[in-house]
């Protein structure tokens, strides 16, 4: 693959997670928390970086003090924040995060991160991109919805793989029926898809089988589905499904889950921009994750590329 400007564009939520300090059931029982720079793009964007990737963040904040804290975050790992847009009239977005072994519990203060339009993303920058990435959270809300969408067809026409985190939450999004279908226009572009059971539950309804789960992602029009599944690992179905691997996991201390998908998912496209083959990809993800859940926090400002492939 011909190297570009960015390895990632990544589109959608720059805001400040607020994560509870000690290990709780939920929120309910959260009484102290700790303030991080947060988003799943933004978090994606800054792991690339961490690992040495050239990468650009497309996001909005407040014109806040907040919002400035965020960027300053953001630039520290290496990111050009040249496209992060601040909105004078809606305040920086924030989450509240209990800390937790499984999947954390959450509630959204959704503001300026929505407030994404289409002037932000330009054709110039998706011609420098080999990754156009984006997240459920992000294309849960207008205005953004609709440039995201509109966005990803442009990028693919541009020549850059399309990338979606599908991490579908019906508290963030609670039309479902709508959800699936943007998720569908979204994977229309030969994307590829991470998503893990629970988030297939969420998106579905329901429980489903893995099978079915990758099926229905490769018949929306996804030429990658990653499909992780917590401590037994991940299967991956490329090439729009022609291509399947199982790759086992392996038992880990969990000192902090939170973020461990984007750790994930940066292994996994550093991997394929490589040039490593799924499963390779696959495994440089988990050890990356591996990492980021034993790290309280953020991953350290510089993740040696190496890890990915020991």
């Amino acid at each position: 693959m011909i190297p570009k400007k960015y390895a990632l564009v990544s589109v959608g939520e720059l805001l400040a997670d607020l994560i509870g300090t000690e290990f709780t059931q939920n929120l309910s029982d959260t009484e102290t928390f700790r303030r991080f720079q947060g988003g799943s793009p933004a978090n994606l964007a800054a792991n690339m970086a961490r690992l040495g990737n050239p990468t650009a963040l497309v996001a909005c904040v407040g014109h806040d003090n907040l919002g400035t804290y965020l960027i300053q975050k953001v630039a520290e790992t290496g990111v050009d924040t040249a496209y992060i847009a601040s909105d004078s009239m809606a305040p920086t977005s924030i989450v509240l995060v209990s800390r937790t072994k499984g999947t954390p519990d959450f509630i959204a203060y959704r503001t300026a991160d929505r407030m994404i339009h289409p002037v932000h993303i330009t054709d110039e920058l998706l011609r420098n991109a080999s990754f156009f990435h984006t997240t459920c959270f992000a294309l849960s809300q207008a205005p953004a919805q609709d440039t995201i969408v509109e966005a990803a067809q442009r990028a693919y026409a541009a020549g850059c793989i399309v990338s979606l985190d599908a991490n579908y939450a019906p508290q963030i999004w609670p039309d479902r029926t709508q959800a699936q279908k943007v998720i569908a226009d979204y994977c229309k572009n030969g994307t590829f898809v991470k998503l893990s059971e629970d988030d297939a539950e969420r998106i579905f309804g329901e429980p489903r089988s893995n099978s079915d789960i990758i099926n229905t992602f490769h018949a929306m029009g996804a030429q990658l589905v990653c499909l992780t599944l917590g401590g037994k690992g991940s299967i991956v179905s490329s090439d729009f499904g022609k291509e399947y691997v199982e790759i086992a996991g392996r038992p880990i201390e969990v000192k902090d889950a939170t973020g461990a998908g984007d750790s994930y998912w940066a292994g996994f496209l550093t991997a394929w921009l490589d040039g490593k083959s799924p499963a390779e990809c696959a495994q440089a993800g988990a050890n990356i994750a591996a990492l980021k859940i034993s790290t309280v926090g953020p991953l350290p400002p510089k993740v040696e590329r190496a890890i990915l492939y020991q």
